[in-house]
């Protein structure tokens, strides 16, 4: 089954989920906000904390004509100069917070979103690139990425399965050999009934890679379901304050919801488990509540077992039931009290 390595951190089946914080615009442009946030997602149990690599420039240009506004949704208002003229991080900050991440025991790496910011990121020694979805039809993006020869995290959000499919191929072609899938509904928030969360294993089988989810739902229940589908990343928003004034707050995880989910999703993990029909160690000391055969009626050695003297009942100490029919009409070869759990050394086979 494949794997893809980040940062001495393999991910793929039979390994643990990967959870990633996302740390996105949550910062709002504060750099103490952003510590503050690496901070929570070290203490929350994430494995890693993911940046975004941008200017508004490298986005789009400065214009307030109609097509330039968002139209809908938490933005409305808003052109899309403006929304990520507040939403980007200083580039200046990559080194400090890449090194805080990896004091706190976290890998961090980053979404660009041009070659620019794959360059820099090449210089913050960024173990692995995040794609957003939107970015998933750009193939010089994905050709510049893929040429560092790095692990790759793609989100699917919005992409048909031709895109999906040709974005694989360009990235494959140009070097990338360690992908990563996220299934992804590109909605802020993300309603849980567009999840299709059932695309998972499908996906996984389709395109041979670890696959995961990027979610934008409220809550854990889309992050849990997706474990339990196969999902071997999750990566989820975090803020440190819902109500708080940042473009991407209202649909992200505060610290607390954010634990949450990591336990959620590592007892799922536990339940998880692995294929297996054989009796577990808490179940060892329940045989005893089986069936078994007992003698229910007092017996002299030379009498015959026959369905009134032995029964089928709890506890679980003697011969299985099963065996029943094989000692119906054979002889006992001891006295044997009412009470007494059948076993063989009890039946005379000979006679």
């Amino acid at each position: 089954m494949p794997t893809v390595k980040i940062s001495g951190r393999c991910i793929g089946d039979n390994q643990p989920v990967f959870i990633v914080a996302e740390i996105s615009a949550n910062h709002n442009q504060k750099i103490d906000a952003a510590r503050d946030l690496i901070k929570a997602a070290a203490d929350a149990g994430a494995n890693a904390v993911k940046f975004q690599t941008y200017t508004p420039d490298s986005l789009t240009i400065n214009s307030d004509q109609s097509w330039f506004k968002i139209k809908n949704g938490l933005w409305a208002g808003k052109t899309l100069y403006d929304l990520y003229n507040d939403a980007f991080m200083p580039w200046t900050w990559h080194a400090e917070l890449f090194n805080l991440a990896e004091n706190l025991g976290l890998i961090a790496f980053s979404t660009p979103f041009s070659n620019d910011a794959v360059h820099y990121l090449e210089m913050m020694h960024t173990p692995a690139y995040k794609i957003a979805s939107f970015e998933i039809v750009d193939p010089e993006l994905l050709k510049s990425v893929a040429f560092r020869k790095k692990p790759v995290i793609l989100s699917t959000g919005m992409a048909s399965w031709p895109e999906i499919r040709n974005a694989l191929k360009v990235l494959k072609d140009n070097g990338a050999n360690e992908i990563c899938l996220l299934k992804c509904t590109s909605s802020y928030p993300a309603p849980l009934n567009e999840m299709n969360l059932a695309t998972i294993p499908h996906m996984q089988q389709t395109f041979d890679v670890v696959v995961g989810i990027s979610d934008h739902t409220l809550g854990s229940i889309a992050a849990v379901t997706a474990i339990a589908l196969g999902a071997k990343i999750v990566e989820k928003h975090i803020t440190l304050d819902r109500s708080g004034p940042g473009p991407d707050s209202k649909f992200s995880t505060n610290p607390d919801e954010f634990s949450a989910m990591v336990q959620a999703i590592r007892q799922t993990e536990s339940a998880l488990g692995e294929i297996s029909y054989d009796p577990t160690p808490s179940e060892e000391d329940n045989f005893i509540f089986r069936r078994s055969l007992f003698v229910v009626e007092d017996m002299k050695a030379g009498d015959a077992f026959t369905s009134e003297n032995v029964k089928s009942i709890r506890p679980g100490y003697g011969l299985p039931p099963r065996a029943l029919d094989i000692i119906l009409g054979k002889k006992a070869n001891a006295d044997i009290p009412r009470g007494t759990p059948l076993h063989h050394n009890l039946v005379a086979y000979n006679e």
